[in-house]
């Protein structure tokens, strides 16, 4: 069983868990459902910069990154340093996330928020739209393209925009279709968790115009995005590099900064 499959297995009895102790209902009577969501498809579409930045506590292929920055703080830096949106981690078994975070962020910046998950249920679409989510990760590697059409369809009903991830071109192949708002490409291979911004400009070729593109993982640098995009990417996501620091959104301000120059 790789890391992968141990984290799914988890993810639906944790879904089922909270299924269980969170009717459909009581989501939908959040004060936050009905909030009008932030496009980050439309705000990458419109940005020199594209970027992404995360708020991320740990993570299997890291341990700890940083647990001391409060979300709070880290969002409300991160919309001052001028990023596109922010991604929050939602896992907490492996990533040291929760929604409580999710809705940290809403309340304190106007970014567009990316719920990060492993999604296997509409339930967490629900869940996402109901702490205050703009856009919803879906990860090509654990859905069926069945699934992908189910999730995807059911996020933009619920007025969210959809990230779809990818690792290779097999991934793209079956995941191309009109419900999604931007392709990810992640240069992480997930079974070695060896980095290659190659995987991007790989992928790039084979993905038509119609979705924003978004490169994910191994981007410490300004070289790295000013190397991706001539390939047509708009998106950056960038999370260990802010996160490792003792202030993140001044970090992001600075990366920004000399982006622009």
């Amino acid at each position: 069983m790789n890391i992968l499959d141990k984290i799914i297995a988890d993810k639906r009895m944790e879904v089922d868990l909270r299924k269980s102790l969170i009717p459909i209902k009581q989501l939908e009577q959040s004060v936050l459902f009905e909030r009008e969501t932030i496009s980050l498809a439309n705000r990458l579409r419109n940005s020199q910069t594209g970027i992404i930045a995360e708020h991320k506590r740990r993570s299997p292929s890291k341990s700890v990154i940083n647990q001391n920055l409060n979300v709070f703080d880290v969002a409300k830096g991160y919309e001052n340093a001028g990023v596109c949106g922010m991604s929050v981690l939602t896992d907490g078994k492996y990533f040291g996330g929760s929604l409580d975070d999710l809705l940290t962020a809403r309340a304190s910046c106007n970014l567009p928020l990316l719920r990060k998950e492993f999604i296997i249920d509409e339930y967490q679409l629900l869940e996402a739209r109901a702490y205050g989510a703009d856009v919803i990760l879906l990860i090509a590697a654990i859905l069926t393209k069945e699934d992908i059409k189910q999730f995807s369809e059911f996020a933009k009903s619920l007025n969210l925009d959809v990230l779809l991830e990818v690792h290779n071109e097999e991934e793209l192949h079956k995941s191309i279709m009109p419900s999604l708002d931007m392709l990810g490409v992640n240069n992480r291979n997930l079974k070695t968790f060896d980095v290659s911004l190659e995987t991007s400009k790989k992928l790039s070729e084979l993905i038509p115009n119609d979705f924003v593109k978004v490169s994910e993982s191994g981007i410490s640098n300004i070289e790295a995005i000013k190397e991706l995009q001539p390939y047509g990417y708009k998106g950056f996501l960038i999370g260990e590099n802010f996160m490792k620091t003792d202030n993140a959104g001044e970090s992001a301000k600075q990366f920004i900064k000399k982006l622009e120059k």
